[in-house]
Formats: structure tokens, sequence, C-alpha cells
């Protein structure tokens, strides 16, 4: 993943397009939306994890089809040749899984970055924030769906056995060992047979930007994986997965 900072943002404000895709855990009781609407990055249009993701499913978050991607993209105004900046005001660090959206469905790798730090480190550092909703003109954007970037369940099951990939989880240590009670009702506590964890939290610092790259490698070394092998990332509904990846 490719991040740039605030001062590289601030500097190529009018040569790229912006997403603000700030989603919150259910028990937050925050409403990225409105807050987007409060203020936001100049020119950011606002991406809803929640209304974009599949809606024939009980499940949160799941990939929507390839022509309901074109069709929400499209009428955000991207193009294909679109450099896109995301960034997000949560604590979950929500603007990596749009990030993950665009790559999964074929966008440039090279052309789709994280604002590290997000609207927090932005703030911080006194850049200008507004409250006038972007507008945008529809476009025809094209997909690509790259779909051996997803494993289903029966692949996972299957691999438990024949190990052909190695299964690393995002979520906290104690929601990992089963300790604490999953946020959503319903949910049975623990993990994945033979998965490793990785909170990805221990990848964030305080001020929502990521730590270096010799300690990113550092904590997946204590994995226990060897990254020259396949790795999938797992949480509890597919946005701090994208953290890790």
């Amino acid at each position: 993943m490719s991040l740039v900072d605030a001062n590289w943002l601030e500097k190529n404000l009018e040569k790229v397009k912006i997403i603000d895709c700030s989603w919150h855990m259910p028990q937050t009781k925050r409403d990225g939306f409105k807050e987007y609407q409060k203020l936001h990055i100049e020119n950011a249009i606002f991406f809803d994890l929640d209304r974009n993701s599949k809606i024939d499913t009980n499940l949160p978050h799941m990939l929507t089809d390839i022509k309901s991607w074109e069709k929400i993209i499209s009428s955000m105004g991207i193009r294909n040749e679109d450099q896109i900046i995301i960034y997000d005001n949560s604590d979950v660090i929500s603007s990596c899984r749009c990030w993950y959206n665009f790559i999964y469905f074929g966008h440039d790798p090279s052309l789709v970055h994280v604002l590290d730090g997000g609207l927090k480190k932005w703030i911080s550092e006194k850049k200008l924030i507004v409250n006038d909703l972007a507008k945008t003109i529809s476009s025809n954007y094209i997909a690509n769906e790259k779909k051996e970037l997803v494993k289903d369940k029966k692949q996972v099951d299957e691999n438990i056995d024949k190990n052909e990939f190695k299964v690393i989880d995002a979520r906290s240590r104690e929601r990992f060992e089963g300790k604490v009670p999953e946020p959503r009702k319903g949910l049975r506590s623990g993990s994945i047979k033979n998965s490793f964890c990785l909170p990805f939290s221990e990848l964030i610092n305080e001020d929502h930007t990521f730590i270096t790259k010799e300690k990113i490698l550092e904590k997946f070394k204590l994995t226990k994986c060897n990254l020259n092998e396949n790795i999938v990332f797992t949480c509890g509904s597919g946005v701090t997965a994208s953290v890790l990846a």
C-alpha cells in the first residue's frame, strides 16, 4: 500500500480525487457521514462502507458485485486513470478497506493511496477543513475484478489441513483468544484453527499514522509466518484485515 502524508496531499489537492471513508464500530454510536457533513478535507467525496457493500446478505461489508461497483464509483465521478487518496476519521483505520476495494476491482495499485494519519493528523497540522459538499460529475468507470484476492469459507476450511496459506487475524488478542465476546450479537468467540494474531492496532501510532516499515516487519515476524508465503488476512467483517494488508 502506498501512504501519502498530509503535506503531500496539501500540495496536490487539485490533482487527485479524495475519498472520506470514515466508518465506526457499531458500539461507538458514531455516524461517519454525519461527521463528514460537519467537516472534511476540501473536495472529499464520502464513501459509505455499509451502503456500498453487498446488500442481499446479513453479513456486513461483503464485497458487492462488479456492476454495482462500477455504478457506485461512476456516481462518485471517479475515472479509471484518477489518482485516489483515501482517508478516515476512525479508530479502525477504515480507509484501508476502501483502498482494498479499489485494488480488488482492478484500479491501478500505484494510483490508490491512504492518507497516513487520516483526518486526525490533517487537523492536528492545522490544514484546511470545510463543510461544503463536493460536486461530482458522473463518469463511466470500468472495473476488472480480481477474484483471486479473496478466499471463501470452503477454501479456509480446507486450508486447515492443506496449509497452503497462512491466516493472520487483525482483531485484538482478547477477541482472537475468545476471552471477550464479539461486538456483533450472535457470533461465537474465538478464532480460525491454526491462524495467527497480529492486532492491527499494533501497527498504528497514537496520531493514527503507521509505525515504521522496520517495526512493521518485526511485528509480522512475530507471527512466525514466512512473508514470501501466501498470506490471508481476516478480522470481524473485513475492515481491519485491510489495515494489515
